[in-house]
């Protein structure tokens, strides 16, 4: 029963520790991170759009050259 309270007393300030220097060792504050994940996410969809419209376009050429009459 000793062994089992020491370990989970161990991970529990393990824990808080390791919290503690996540939050003292950030790079950015919560509102800052959200703000570049949101840029970023909005960068990344931008793209996906350009490269699906893109695409688009590139296919419906194709599907127009297959619909034209073959000269043979």
């Amino acid at each position: 029963m000793r062994r089992i309270t020491s370990f989970l007393i161990g991970t529990l300030i393990g824990g808080m520790v390791g919290a503690s220097l996540a939050i003292l060792l950030a790079p950015e504050s919560g509102q800052e991170l959200r703000h570049e994940l949101q840029q970023r996410m909005n960068a990344l969809t931008s793209e996906i759009r350009t490269a699906a419209e893109a695409r688009k376009i590139e296919l419906q050429r194709e599907l127009e050259a297959l619909r034209q009459p073959s000269s043979q």
